[in-house]
């Protein structure tokens, strides 16, 4: 247990030197909140089933934070380490290597959680923005969500030699899909056309079961299951791939 304290104590210091990562989990989701918020407001309008602007980007928000932590932070402080022979340090002491994957699982969760938590409560003030009817489900589907896009960003730093091409593949996987999958924008704004071709990206699957909880719709399965399939294929390949030095 005092191997996983230290562990954590020191993977929250790598992450906190990481500008990028914190900017874009704590920052960016609070200034696209604040700067869509200013401009579309939350007034409820029939173009989106009767909610507010904020009330239905909100869950793309989230799925912003999550994909921020896990393809972005978490894939450079890992090959960081690895990189400067932190890893391979670490491996000559007791430490196993669950200890060193759950101390960066926990540090992600956890700062991911606060930029949620962060988001959720300055849409709550700012906007009065409705909060999850399914707050389990939601919280269910939130930590799928995270262990799928965290199983993808073990399996970068398992097939990248270097943190510097880590974050750029993690960046080239983050923003299309940012932008494509109603992260950053609702869906309800995309051409038909376009629902279609992005509808099987992972993270337009996490919004989509993000939204449906939030509003009461129930769980979708098929999202829930693709999202369980990304989990389960990245984790297998990213042990089998997963290298100390």
């Amino acid at each position: 247990m005092r191997g996983l304290v230290v562990m954590i104590r020191t993977v929250t210091m790598l992450f906190l030197r990481e500008p990028a990562a914190v900017f874009f989990t704590l920052a960016f989701p609070l200034m696209i909140l604040l700067i869509f918020g200013a401009v579309f407001g939350n007034s409820p309008s029939p173009e989106y089933g009767g909610h507010g602007s904020v009330d239905v980007s909100i869950q793309g928000y989230i799925a912003m934070v999550i994909g921020t932590v896990t393809l972005i932070g978490l894939p450079v402080t890992l090959s960081a380490s690895r990189e400067f022979g932190v890893l391979r340090r670490l491996r000559a002491t007791p430490l196993s290597a669950a200890t060193v994957v759950a101390a960066h699982v926990a540090v992600n969760a956890a700062f991911a959680l606060f930029g949620v938590l962060l988001l959720v409560l300055a849409a709550k003030l700012i906007y009065d923005v409705r909060l999850p009817q399914l707050p389990v489900g939601v919280a269910a589907a939130w930590s799928l969500s995270f262990v799928a896009f965290c199983a993808v960003g073990f399996l970068l730093v398992g097939l990248l030699p270097t943190a510097r091409t880590a974050q750029a593949v993690g960046s080239a996987i983050y923003f299309p899909q940012l932008f494509l999958s109603g992260a950053a924008l609702p869906r309800t704004m995309f051409p038909e056309t376009l629902k279609e071709w992005t509808a099987p990206l992972p993270m337009t699957q996490s919004v989509t079961l993000l939204y449906d909880l939030w509003h009461g719709e129930g769980w979708d399965w098929p999202a829930a299951a693709l999202l369980s399939g990304v989990a389960l294929v990245a984790a297998a390949l990213g042990t089998r791939f997963f290298r100390w030095e």
